[in-house]
């Protein structure tokens, strides 16, 4: 594939209402549509913006016990979730394609193997054309998410080939993996996506760690959320009712492959990101440190990564 030295990329910071899968596919819509206006070839969505990451709700959780109002809001999350592949795919598909730019956004994903119950935190990859290209399980869910969502497995490790160069993504704190991201370095990564819910300062300090590290772009995308965004009648939306207005205040970045800011952090207000790329900085960066080549020291450290499906359920006839 012919590789293109510039391209217009663009990471979006918003949340969608919680729980509202439509609300959330406007979103993507008119986000889509201005960054198409703009030229934009590359645009990232956050963590789980379909449909909504649910700060603060501990969902009627304590250890040892749930609450029949906890279950009425967790099934609400699982009804505004999608399937990958699905009609919701194919409906991101033909926003893609009608704006003409890869569309990488943060989804719940429903299992479609087994029992359909389970739910996954998922980045979906969607090409210009519409076509689905790919997704990427988050394979540790951090703290209480894994009350939420599934572990994802080696499987879907996913890097896809562009005009402008490899992109791959991991979600927000699985970038503390030190294995997981020598992975995606090892599939020849340009571009990481990192889309998060982690609005800290130290989150900056990753970005641009990693960015050095991998001497790659690093596009991070979160969600600027506040209570309005919440459904009022949430079975469970008093966990939330002494929590300050800004639940969630931002800071999406784009960060160059010697760790430079190139767009943001933005904080306290939605947005959009836009910033044009000269991948061959990518290689000129990669001069005197090339983590996974000269920079590498293999005959003293070896990574093995399991990329095979994981099966639950084995049926023998």
């Amino acid at each position: 594939m012919k590789k293109h030295a510039h391209v217009r990329v663009a990471v979006v910071q918003a949340a969608p209402v919680l729980f509202d899968k439509e609300s959330a596919f406007e979103r993507i819509a008119s986000y889509a549509q201005e960054a198409g206006r703009l030229g934009v070839k590359l645009l990232v969505f956050p963590e789980v913006f379909l449909s909504g990451y649910p700060r603060g709700l501990t969902l009627g959780t304590r250890v040892g016990s749930r609450t029949s109002e906890g279950r009425s809001d967790w099934a609400r999350y699982w009804e505004s979730s999608i399937d990958i592949p699905g009609e919701d795919t194919d409906r991101l598909g033909e926003i893609a394609k009608e704006n003409g730019l890869y569309l990488i956004v943060g989804a719940v994903e429903r299992d479609q193997e087994f029992s359909g119950s389970t739910l996954y935190n998922s980045i979906v990859y969607i090409g210009p054309e519409g076509e689905l290209l790919g997704k990427h399980r988050k394979l540790l869910p951090t703290g209480a998410e894994r009350l939420l969502w599934g572990q994802g497995d080696g499987s879907t490790l996913t890097v896809i080939d562009t005009p402008f160069g490899r992109i791959g993504g991991l979600i927000c704190w699985e970038n503390y993996m030190p294995l997981a991201r020598t992975a995606m370095y090892a599939k020849g990564i340009d571009i990481l996506v990192t889309p998060t819910a982690d609005a800290r300062d130290t989150w900056q300090a990753t970005l641009q760690h990693i960015a050095c590290e991998g001497r790659c772009y690093v596009l991070s995308s979160n969600q600027y959320a506040t209570k309005s965004s919440y459904p009022a009648d949430l079975a469970c939306y008093s966990d939330i009712e002494q929590d300050s207005d800004v639940l969630c205040r931002g800071g999406s970045a784009i960060v160059g492959p010697l760790g430079e800011y190139i767009e943001g952090p933005l904080y306290d207000g939605e947005g959009l990101l836009v910033a044009d790329l000269d991948m061959s900085h990518v290689t000129r960066s990669r001069f005197d440190f090339d983590v996974v080549g000269h920079y590498n020291r293999p005959d003293v450290f070896q990574l093995v990564v399991n990329e095979k499906k994981r099966d639950i359920v084995r049926f023998h006839s």
